[in-house]
């Protein structure tokens, strides 16, 4: 098949369902209703350009005249593909360029921003020249040249004689298996009374959504690794064993990078569950695993090693696939590889109990190898994954060791690295540095007592600015990946309005700063807000190299609906379920998802002190409801509710309405 006809997959072979109800949340959905999409706006131009506008919308013809006259067009949010555009009239002599960026900063007919590799000059992908003599009529850029994620685009005339044209658009590449972009499965509503938009947290539920989708991609769209020279970029690698598959950035890397997934994957299912380019992207890095038994870092082309917490990522993804979808077929034909990847890094336990990291590339943190906390939480995470999936593969013997073994991993976690005095845990034995990282691990993986969550929130928050957490272990740098970790942290340790603060500093930043795409998500950016992410720690000091459209930064998305709506599922494909809303200061919320067992949707207000509540799950479901307030009177459809001992209402699948009056 050629790359172009990958573009193109036939629906049915994926039956992607989609069920979210229609209402005012559709406004905020950034995914494109045509794979065709036209130019918004006119950004800006210079030279002659005449009739520039008519490039809007499709309304005519421009022209742009003499060498080095250009025009920007906004698509208005990310896109990515092919352009194509008419060529009404030229002569032999015309030529043109075409250069690329997602963020306004580097507009410029000398270049596009960097996709290929990063370079302190800021220019190594130069611009896609089109050289005399033109053809007339229809072009479409060389399928090898797709750019996988931009807003603006500059047409530049490359010599003195006019170049007349219409028509320009761009066919977009990502999510090639789906037809109708917008048909989403899962929706997410609510008011911020508190943010200057008070519909801020509805778009950026809905941001992280289409972060996810503009980062799922045709099978052999992938980055070309090594670089080409500079000056070119080409995004015509294979990306994994199936397509279509989930990397990590629209622009770049546009490869499979488990880490990241550990934030994509529970936003892809919320919001589109759409999980085929997950189960590709694992099956990937499980049919590169090495004879030791060790599994990459990333995926092809990269196809780089050494990451001991990229391969428990690995692992961890694994289960949150199987929950999401019980697609025990596919469990199956990777458990012998997960059994030796599981035992390759429990292979790196020392005497003290505790992993020894040798494997030492990670998100980019400094640091991280030896007896380290991050790792060490990473493992326990795993390890109770593990036992998990060994009870549903029928191996009773297995999972009772990788259970006793994560148990004893949290006892010594705790001796080695937590440190009384203040209140967090360390990044390991030799060290006062409280990382960001390992502390929001601790506590989302269950390695706290409620009163250590309770410090290692308050503890995080102060690494905080304005735009939010500076990471210890990364100097300077804001990780919206290891943020959207911490976001879980705070919730999850009944801190909702520090949770709540710290979405609004760092992702209403993202969303709405001039510098950003203000459709899909930063990959990150430095202390102060610039786009320098990581100039110092492997992207050679160049800020347009800095993704725009990077999954692992949607961790809002999955919060919101876990949290905020508190819906989530409990065991695989949701046959069980739990229903607990943070009210987190909100007036109301309303979402939902889907699974194979069909559709889950919860509503709850408060209206003049008291607080309703509505549920809808799947016939043949159980769930329990943990009421965020209490009243003098709780009815369950209109009857006196009945609580268990632990203060949860048990309901089973249907439609429940429940009320609590003060």
């Amino acid at each position: 098949m050629t790359l172009l006809a990958s573009f193109v997959v036939l629906i049915s072979a994926f039956s992607v369902r989609a069920t979210a109800p229609s209402g005012p949340w559709d406004q905020f959905n950034y995914a494109p209703s045509t794979r065709v999409v036209l130019p918004t706006a006119v950004h800006s131009s210079f030279g002659s350009v005449t009739n520039g506008k008519n490039l809007v919308g499709n309304k005519g013809m421009a022209t742009l005249t003499g060498n080095g006259s250009w025009i920007a067009l906004d698509f208005g949010k990310e896109v990515g593909g092919l352009i194509s555009l008419n060529l009404n009239s030229v002569t032999n002599t015309s030529a043109f360029a075409l250069s690329f960026t997602e963020s306004p900063e580097f507009i410029r007919p000398t270049a596009s921003d960097d996709s290929a590799l990063g370079a302190p000059s800021t220019t190594y992908d130069g611009v896609l020249s089109i050289r005399a003599p033109l053809p007339s009529g229809f072009w479409t850029q060389p399928v090898k040249q797709l750019r996988g994620g931009f807003r603006y685009l500059s047409i530049v005339s490359n010599s003195n004689s006019p170049i007349t044209l219409s028509n320009v658009s761009c066919s977009i590449s990502f999510m090639p298996h789906v037809t109708n972009m917008r048909n989403y499965s899962g929706y997410f509503s609510t008011i911020d009374p508190v943010f200057h938009d008070p519909n801020f947290l509805t778009k950026l539920w809905y941001a992280g959504a289409y972060t996810v989708q503009t980062n799922t991609v045709p099978l052999n769209t992938g980055r070309a690794s090594p670089a080409g020279p500079p000056g070119t970029w080409s995004n015509a690698a294979t990306l994994g064993v199936a397509g279509p598959i989930i990397v990590d950035g629209a622009k770049r890397d546009r490869a499979v990078w488990p880490g990241d997934m550990g934030i994509a994957v529970p936003t892809q299912f919320v919001s589109t569950n759409d999980l085929i380019p997950t189960r590709n992207a694992l099956s990937t890095m499980f049919s590169a695993i090495a004879s030791n038994g060790a599994l990459p870092e990333s995926g092809p082309p990269l196809s780089q090693t050494g990451s001991d917490t990229y391969h428990m990522w690995t692992l961890i993804g694994t289960h949150n696939y199987y929950t999401f979808s019980g697609d025990i077929a596919w469990l199956q034909t990777v458990w012998t590889n997960y059994t030796r990847a599981v035992a390759f890094v429990e292979a790196k336990v020392t005497s003290s109990g505790l992993m020894n990291v040798t494997g030492l590339r990670d998100w980019a943190r400094l640091g991280g190898g030896g007896l380290n906390s991050e790792g060490n939480a990473l493992l326990y995470k795993v390890l109770t994954n593990s036992a998990d999936l060994a009870t549903t593969m029928n191996q009773p013997a297995l999972a009772s060791a990788w259970s006793a073994n994560a148990t004893a991993l949290k006892t010594v976690f705790n001796q080695a690295f937590w440190v009384p005095e203040l209140g967090m845990y360390r990044d390991n034995q030799t060290t006062t540095l409280c990382p960001q990282d390992a502390n929001s691990m601790a506590v989302i993986f269950g390695l706290t007592t409620p009163a250590q969550a309770t410090s290692v929130s308050a503890g995080l928050q102060k690494n905080w600015n304005d735009l939010g957490p500076v990471a210890p272990e990364l100097p300077d740098t804001i990780s919206p990946f290891i943020s959207g970790l911490e976001l879980q942290a705070h919730f999850m340790s009944g801190n909702d309005a520090r949770a709540m603060d710290l979405i609004r500093r760092e992702w209403g930043y993202m969303l709405y700063t001039n510098l950003s795409v203000q459709s899909s998500l930063l990959e990150g950016f430095t202390a102060n807000g610039s786009l320098s992410y990581r100039s110092y720690r492997g992207y050679s000091y160049d800020p347009a190299y800095t993704s725009h459209a990077h999954g692992w930064s949607s961790g809002p998305t999955s919060a919101l609906t876990y949290f905020v709506l508190g819906l989530q599922v409990t065991s695989p494909k949701g046959q069980t379920w739990t229903v607990a809303p943070h009210l987190s200061g909100l007036p109301e919320a309303q979402g939902g998802f889907e699974t194979p067992l069909g559709t889950y949707n919860v509503s709850w207000a408060t209206i003049l002190g008291a607080f309703s509540l509505n549920i809808t799950a799947p016939t043949g479901t159980t769930g329990t409801v943990t009421l965020p307030v209490k009243g003098k009177l709780v009815t369950v459809d209109g009857k006196v509710a009945k609580f268990n001992a632990d203060g949860t209402i048990s309901l089973k699948g249907g439609k429940h309405a429940i009320l609590v009056i003060p």
